[in-house]
């Protein structure tokens, strides 16, 4: 062997000194790139965290393993007791110890067998990074050199975390933080001595951990560790015999599961399209919250579960960031059979009522309306379409605050066939409502109702940045942001400087005053109650709210928002079955309430936006801009508020001498004639406002000597209103159902004599309704009362498809 190495430097030293530096450089070169890049390539789990950290749940590796994404630091214990049992020289030797393997090779010699391998903690971490080869003395060899090569680019922390990352600790349980989890059920960082050692010994023997066998022989491994962390001065007595007194763990822990929706969520969207290149998740929510929000919606599921109501969602955005403070996509805990797993959040579900404060607001900033303005609130059918009321009862005309107070269909129904269906729809789509893909006539006016889709994700986001754009509009000096609306988001940002705002001085969504006056009107809320009297519900906190019940009780909403907290819940049933009592005011109100009532600091509530308002008359009785006639009050409204239209209900009559009658220049002297204003209201509508209103007064009757000039209908059809197509179903019997029509007279007495084709059917006397089973076909509908007024209205029967319904 001495003559071949003589013989070999001979060769390249003597004789070919060239082979020699090429020989020495390639061997340099193979060196400096002899370690596995990347060095560990094994997929790991996805794993979700809390802005402060916290693990808040994880999906298991690919390869089955609980592996979690590699840390940069370990727990000051777990090193401590590492370094202990696997390599006390580790932070003074380059890799490879040659006094630990001395030691190896004589226990090895002594034993006849090999006992003790030597490895150093850097060796071992090369091992794994190499997947475990055989124990030869060969690749004892190249864990020896690749050692040395990791010493120098790594340093002793690096290699205690890829350590502590990567080593086996039983099972399927890769790496001491889903170790930590799985078989203490808490974070690294809080492990005890005891637990630290138990966890230092284990990658050393993984087998020892499975319940039922080995127990002993673990326990005492352990204990033997602890004595000699107490030896080492690293522990004191006391401390080492209450260690010992710990038992080790049973069955592992179940890993924490506080989003579970929101972990597939950004797996889907960040982990698995590759636009993250880290499974481990940070988020902004706020782990307390989180935990308390779960609490929450599993109390209320039981309170619902009684109704067969499963599911409930909720979201908590923090109003001046955007971000996403809580997240419930579901009840943890509803059970495979109520579709536990569907995140209802990013759902898109019937929005009910939800969006009607919206086109109150719209209307607000285009000066179509005041908030006091009279919107009618009678039968009605519009293009095919009637909407009714909860309780199918009507005011005659409502003020459009009380109309979103109260929630009332028909109001709203009229307000966006005044507003435009195309410029409603066109500003849900702008104000961030992405779910409403389709055309406007596909929805049609029910679009106010709940004849879309929406998610909770998106609803809870526009009444987040009409707050944020709300708060901003003082603070940026009467100029709005347009970056104010913008989507929500729940990734931990990068610590970075805020891009300035680019302030504009016209709203780009919604004007300040239109949100505020829309707020203040949601402050308040109206429900009727099941004798149908109208019930006022109230929040401990001061916040603007709104519920939504979509048609057949399918989904129960519940939006609120203050100054700082934008809050939306969902309660139904994830696969779509509406239960009766599903309603928004119940089910999903009180879930609202209790999550506002679990947030910090209430505040200040929304400056009014002066700079945005004005002080104007308002006709006392319409809430219109008034006429000369009109009794007047001075209100803050809108500055667009200007554009509002005139009083379409006040008009000047003339009374006679007794101011009993009208009467006009055609019976009475002009020198005698009274003129008075008079608040007039169309005849429907008059016919359901006064059994409201006691204190209306209707137009008084023309004196009979002076009849045949009435400038008002006095006589007009509740149903049908206008020329319409009257879908009829078909009876049990095979026969068409029959019809009711009814109208109004401004003379509670009149008797109203009924024609249908021109042939006389009956006369009503006050109650003027009629029941009818007209033909299929085109017919015609006449009314003359005892003055002879008289009044037609074509219609067509049509015999509903499907039969009897």
């Amino acid at each position: 062997m001495k003559r071949w190495l003589i013989s070999a430097y001979y060769f390249l030293v003597k004789k070919h000194p060239w082979k020699s530096t090429l020989f020495l450089g390639a061997a340099l070169l193979g060196y400096a790139f002899a370690l596995p890049h990347p060095l560990f390539d094994a997929p790991t789990c996805m794993v979700l965290e809390s802005r402060q950290g916290a693990l808040l749940g994880a999906r298991i590796a690919s390869d089955g393993q609980w592996r979690f994404p590699e840390i940069d630091s370990i727990p000051h214990k777990f090193e401590t007791a590492l370094v202990e049992f696997e390599d006390r020289r580790f932070y003074y030797h380059p890799g490879i110890d040659p006094i630990g393997l001395g030691r190896a090779l004589l226990q090895n010699a002594r034993h006849g067998s090999i006992v003790s391998g030597g490895s150093t903690i850097t060796m071992q971490v090369i091992r794994m990074a190499r997947d475990n080869p055989p124990r030869t003395l060969w690749q004892k060899g190249i864990e020896a050199i690749l050692a040395t090569r990791l010493e120098l680019g790594y340093s002793k922390q690096e290699i205690l975390a890829l350590y502590a990352s990567h080593a086996p600790f039983g099972g399927n349980v890769v790496g001491i933080e889903a170790a930590s989890w799985r078989y203490f059920g808490k974070n690294p960082q809080l492990l005890s001595w005891a637990e630290a050692a138990m966890l230092a010994v284990l990658p050393n023997s993984p087998a020892l951990i499975h319940p039922g066998r080995n127990r002993q022989a673990l326990l005492a491994k352990r204990n033997r560790l602890l004595k000699r962390l107490q030896e080492a001065g690293h522990i004191d007595g006391f401390t080492c015999e209450l260690a010992m007194e710990e038992p080790l763990p049973d069955e592992p822990h179940p890993l924490p599961q506080l989003a579970p929706h929101l972990l597939d969520r950004a797996y889907l969207e960040y982990v698995a399209t590759g636009q993250s290149h880290q499974s481990r998740i940070r988020t902004t929510l706020a782990e307390g919250l989180q935990r308390q929000l779960a609490g929450i919606l599993e109390f209320h599921q039981k309170r619902l579960s009684g109704m067969e109501v499963h599911n409930l969602a909720a979201l908590v955005l923090d109003v001046e960031t955007g971000e996403v403070l809580a997240y419930a996509g579901n009840v943890i805990g509803a059970g495979a059979e109520h579709s536990e797993q569907v995140d209802v959040i990013k759902a898109p579900r019937s929005t009910g009522s939800i969006l009607k404060p919206l086109l109150y607001a719209l209307m607000l900033q285009d000066g179509q309306i005041l908030p006091q303005s009279l919107i009618p609130d009678i039968p009605v059918q519009l293009s095919g379409y009637r909407p009714e009321n909860y309780h199918e009862n009507y005011d005659g005309v409502v003020p459009a605050r009380r109309a979103l107070i109260r929630s009332l269909n028909v109001p709203m129904v009229r307000m966006l066939q005044q507003y435009g269906l195309e410029k409603f729809h066109f500003n849900l789509r702008k104000l961030g409502l992405t779910t409403i893909n389709q055309p406007p006539g596909y929805y049609g006016l029910p679009l106010v109702l709940g004849g879309a889709e929406g998610t909770l994700w998106d609803i809870t986001n526009t009444y987040a940045c009409m707050s944020r754009m709300l708060q901003h509009y003082p603070e940026y000096n009467a100029r709005y942001d347009p970056g104010d609306f913008r989507p929500p988001f729940y990734l931990y940002p990068a610590a970075g400087e805020a891009e300035a705002p680019l302030l504009q001085p016209q709203p780009s969504h919604l004007s300040a005053a239109a949100a505020w006056f829309t707020f203040d009107a949601m402050q308040e809320v109206e429900r009727p109650n099941s004798e149908g009297e109208w019930e006022h519900f109230a929040s401990s906190r001061r916040i603007a709210w709104k519920t939504g019940t979509s048609f057949g009780f399918r989904d129960a909403w519940a939006i609120g928002v203050n100054p700082r907290y934008a809050v939306g819940v969902w309660a139904g049933n994830a696969d779509g079955e509406g239960r009766p009592g599903l309603v928004g005011v119940l089910a999903a109100a009180p879930v609202l309430f209790d999550i506002f009532n679990r947030l910090p600091g209430e505040g200040a509530w929304f400056r009014a936006p002066y700079d945005d308002m004005i002080q104007l008359p308002v006709c006392r009785n319409s809430g219109y801009r008034p006429l000369d006639i009109c009794p007047v009050d001075t209100l803050w409204a809108p500055a667009s508020a200007i554009k509002a239209p005139p009083c379409p209900y006040h008009q000047l009559i003339f009374l006679d001498p007794s101011g009993k009658w009208r009467a006009h220049a055609g019976c009475e002297l002009p020198g005698s004639l009274q003129p008075r204003a008079w608040f007039v209201l169309p005849p429907t509508e008059e016919h359901f406002y006064k059994a409201l209103n006691p204190g209306y007064i209707p137009l008084p009757p023309f004196r009979p000597d002076c009849a045949g000039q009435p400038d008002q209908p006095v006589m007009e059809l509740i149903y049908p209103k206008y020329p319409t197509k009257i879908y009829v179903p078909v009876g049990l019997d095979g026969k068409l159902s029959k019809t009711v029509f009814a109208a109004t007279h401004r003379s509670p007495e009149a008797t109203i004599y009924w024609h249908l084709d021109n042939e006389y059917i009956g006369s009503t006397h006050t109650f003027h309704s009629f029941e009818l089973d007209p033909s299929e076909g085109e017919h015609r509908l006449t009314l003359v009362d005892e003055q002879g007024h008289r009044l037609e209205q074509p219609f067509e029967i049509i015999k509903k498809p499907g039969g009897y319904q």
